[in-house]
């Protein structure tokens, strides 16, 4: 695959990162991520991959563009309220890079269709809001043997991970918590949502170019309050009912 000279320019600054250079950048070029949840945390993350240079991008998100995303929700505008939220990020990154697909799925990610969602990708990032869709994701990329970078947030505070084979995700999280929180509920800082999404898209871009150390079998925690993280090791739960049997 040939680079343009306007894609040339347009990549120069990772062109001459040792890290990605050419190959890195082909690799970009070749590859398919699909995003699940195009708010808080995938909409900045699909954002910085299509800057990337990423070559086909999968949204999927039935959701509408409501007035309190604005607080976090960087890639919608005012005018966007009322309208779906794939259509208008897809008209995003288009504008962002004309050379990047974008397919859109204007749907729920469900048991039902997860399979045919996640098939043919090299990598998907979750960034929704509730634990049975990342359940159904997590079991989805197991069964297809694709990466997944989960991203999470709430209040203060974020996380985000690479699960790939053992151990997955439902390793870390065995069943939904009875008082898990929601953001509606308890609130989140506007700013830490494009943290937490520029790191997802950070760990895909390591994971598809093959640079440095992605957080692979790992969970990046960090605090915005205490402007802290710390990384801790994720461990392989041999009774896990996704990952165990496979």
């Amino acid at each position: 695959m040939a680079f343009s000279d306007e894609e040339i320019e347009r990549y120069a600054r990772h062109l001459v990162l040792s890290e990605i250079g050419g190959p890195g950048q082909q690799k970009l070029a070749a590859a398919r991520i699909l995003i699940v949840g195009v708010g808080g945390v995938g909409g900045p993350a699909a954002l910085y991959l299509a800057a990337a240079g990423v070559g086909t991008i999968g949204l999927v998100d039935a959701d509408t563009v409501g007035l309190s995303n604005l607080q976090r929700q960087i890639a919608f505008a005012t005018d966007d309220v009322g309208r779906g939220k794939v259509e208008v990020v897809s008209q995003r990154l288009t504008a962002l890079n004309p050379h990047v697909r974008i397919e859109a799925h204007p749907v729920a990610l469900s048991a039902d269709n997860a399979a045919r969602l996640v098939t043919g990708h090299d990598l998907i990032i979750d960034g929704t809001d509730d634990f049975q869709t990342r359940f159904t994701v997590n079991a989805a990329c197991v069964a297809a043997g694709v990466p997944l970078v989960s991203g999470a947030l709430g209040r203060w505070s974020g996380q985000v991970g690479i699960f790939s084979g053992q151990p997955c995700y439902r390793c870390l999280v065995a069943e939904a918590p009875s008082d898990a929180e929601t953001c509606a509920r308890v609130g989140v800082v506007g700013a830490l949502a494009g943290i937490v999404g520029a790191m997802t898209a950070l760990e895909a871009i390591k994971e598809i170019t093959g640079a440095g150390e992605p957080l692979t079998g790992r969970l990046l925690l960090y605090d915005g309050l205490s402007a802290t993280a710390r990384t801790v090791r994720v461990t392989a739960d041999p009774d896990c009912p996704v990952c165990a049997r496979v």
